[in-house]
């Protein structure tokens, strides 16, 4: 594979999980050391995308300007630690909708897939804080990377996920680890 991909989740993952959602730019709160990851990612030669579940639109609870206005918040303080996101891709739809890009349907990844052009994300790392993430970056051919920053801070400290989780699920304690762990591992065709 020639494109150098990594997939991240956004909240548990980059920023502070909320069970109220992060609907402002002021409700954003970067976890200790992503920041900084996602540029290590960005100067190792990775595009970094985001695949983002944000019930919360179509909930009602936030508009597409105040998702933007979070993103763009998030873009600047990337930028301040030399690192980007390439894309972001989020699914507006509430849990009863039944669509295809709700995590863990695999949707979100595939349209990344396509738009990077490529015919499967085998071997592209997908990382995220939640079971669904996992399942999602499974059915869609990804590696599973889960941190423990978000839904699952009792898995910290063990380095396979539990049963229930897809097979070959790794697990760190959260981004920055779980990069230095992609960086430090020698990936095929790079």
């Amino acid at each position: 594979m020639h494109t150098k991909l990594v997939i991240l989740d956004r909240d548990g993952t980059i920023n502070r999980a909320s069970d109220q959602f992060v609907k402002s730019p002021e409700e954003w709160h970067p976890l200790p050391g992503a920041l900084e990851a996602i540029g290590r990612l960005n100067h190792a030669g990775y595009h970094v995308v985001l695949a983002t579940n944000q019930s919360g639109l179509g909930r009602g609870l936030f508009d597409i300007a105040a998702l933007n206005s979070v993103h763009a918040h998030m873009m600047k303080a990337l930028a301040a630690f030399g690192g980007r996101l390439d894309a972001v891709f989020y699914c507006p739809h509430a849990p009863d909708e039944g669509c295809h890009c709700r995590k863990p349907e695999p949707g979100l990844l595939e349209q990344i897939a396509q738009r990077y052009g490529l015919p499967s994300l085998a071997g592209v790392p997908y990382v995220g804080d939640s079971l669904r993430d996992m399942q999602a970056a499974f059915a869609a051919g990804c590696e599973p990377h889960l941190v423990c920053t978000g839904r699952h801070p009792e898995l910290a400290g063990q380095s396979e996920a539990p049963a229930g989780f897809p097979p070959g699920t790794r697990v760190h304690a959260d981004l920055a680890a779980c990069v230095h762990h992609l960086l430090s591992v020698p990936t095929a065709g790079a």
